[in-house]
């Protein structure tokens, strides 16, 4: 059985999870990882695969690499991949794609003159009670949708944004949207589809000396395929995740699911209809990462190897991928520069 050959871009948290999943999977081979930082500063001293301080030097050094996972700050995204493209690699990157539609549309591009795939990661996907609410709402279980509420509210503070790092800078970050909360987004608009009418309020309550952009908001707008729907979102929740909820008002019934996480089903009552039971979700501790390898990650990397090798089709394709960026570029047009509603 020949094996997949991957490489990672990035050795931070994210990116060691990539690493360790590709390991685990009987049909991947990891080749080589890099990071700009040295192997000792990432508690890599005891990696056996071989380790470059840049993608350039690892991609030379390894022509054999079939696939190339981007896990370095949001900023880096549409560079990284790039690079990989360039050496006529398929690339897997981390959320969000990139932190503008142009540099989506630019990877989209290279991508189609390489004949390479680009896989995004939007591993939430994956979760139980996501795909339950795709097949209640486009199988119209749930009848026409009337209303749709986005809730996410979390905690994010000095424990999260370090003083020299790259979280919380508009070059690197993005915003809150792109890095905190582009998962739940990215299932409107999986579920839904895409939005206009867009309008937005947002505030900065406790992170002006974290941030360089707003840690609120509340955002409301219209499905174009009928119906509205709202974004209420924040960090400044006081030291712990309190959660990430969807709310569905339809003709038919209404649906809530909720946790800190969107992982567990809290209202059901929709005429004429059983709600099945679904299969275990994944648990997740505080500041999202998960326990263990109990995530969806290695869904993504099965995925990765199932498409290429002829099985499936991609999870989340590059396309998807721009529209994320797309509705929340659309929607971060309505900040204003002092970061104040």
């Amino acid at each position: 059985m020949s094996k997949i050959k991957f490489a990672v871009i990035g050795q931070g948290h994210i990116g060691k999870r990539h690493a360790e999943m590709v390991r685990r999977n009987p049909e991947a081979e990891l080749i080589a990882v890099c990071d700009v930082a040295e192997k000792g500063s990432l508690g890599l001293n005891d990696l056996k695969e071989p380790f470059y301080n840049t993608p350039e030097a690892m991609l030379a050094a390894h022509p054999e690499i079939e696939v190339v996972n981007v896990c370095t700050p949001n900023g880096l995204h549409a560079k990284h991949s790039l690079v990989a493209l360039d050496a006529d690699k398929h690339v897997v990157v981390e959320k969000p794609m990139a932190l503008s539609k142009i540099d989506c549309e630019t990877m989209i591009f290279k991508a189609l003159q390489k004949s390479k795939n680009v896989f995004c990661v939007m591993q939430n996907r994956f979760s139980p009670p996501s795909v339950w609410l795709k097949k209640i709402v486009e199988e119209k279980i749930v009848g026409d949708v009337y209303m749709v509420q986005l809730n996410c509210y979390w905690n994010r503070d000095e424990r999260y944004y370090k003083k020299g790092g790259w979280k919380g800078t508009q070059e690197l970050d993005g915003g809150t949207l792109f890095t905190q909360f582009s998962h739940w987004i990215d299932l409107l608009y999986w579920i839904f589809g895409d939005v206009s009418n867009i309008q937005a309020k947002f505030n900065d309550f406790n992170h002006a000396a974290l941030t360089e952009f707003e840690d609120s908001g509340f955002v409301n707008f219209n499905f174009v395929n009928g119906g509205m729907g709202s974004i209420n979102y924040s960090t400044a929740v006081w030291n712990s995740n309190l959660e990430s909820s969807i709310t569905i008002v339809g003709s038919k019934g209404s649906v809530k699911v909720g946790g800190q996480y969107m992982d567990k089903v809290e209202y059901c009552n929709i005429k004429d209809y059983m709600f099945p039971e679904l299969a275990p979700t994944n648990e997740a501790n505080d500041y999202g990462a998960y326990k263990g390898s109990a995530n969806n990650h290695p869904q993504i990397i099965s995925n990765v190897i199932d498409t290429l090798k002829g099985r499936t089709t991609i999870t989340t394709n590059a396309m998807e991928g721009l529209k994320v960026v797309d509705i929340i570029e659309r929607i971060y047009l309505l900040r204003k520069p002092d970061r104040k509603s």
